[in-house]
């Protein structure tokens, strides 16, 4: 983290400063040398799925649940 910036920089910089944190970086803000407050980027929100994007478009097998004879062998599950 970098060096505190003063209230009255970050009201004269406040773009720049907007830059930085858009790059990854946090700033804090000072008031006489004490820390009042933080500017950090935020994290985007991850997207919604959209329910039934692929109905009708997608076909299970009606052996999906079988495993098949020489699998459950190879797996020592055949009894």
């Amino acid at each position: 983290m970098s060096e505190p910036v003063n209230i009255h920089d970050a009201k004269t910089n406040l773009s720049k400063l907007l830059e930085r944190v858009e790059r990854g970086e946090e700033i804090v803000i000072a008031r006489a040398g004490t820390p009042i407050a933080r500017l950090c980027p935020i994290k985007p929100r991850p997207r919604r799925r959209r329910l039934g994007k692929y109905a009708g478009q997608i076909e299970i097998a009606a052996d999906f649940d079988v495993l098949p004879p020489d699998l459950a062998r190879a797996l020592g599950l055949d009894g």
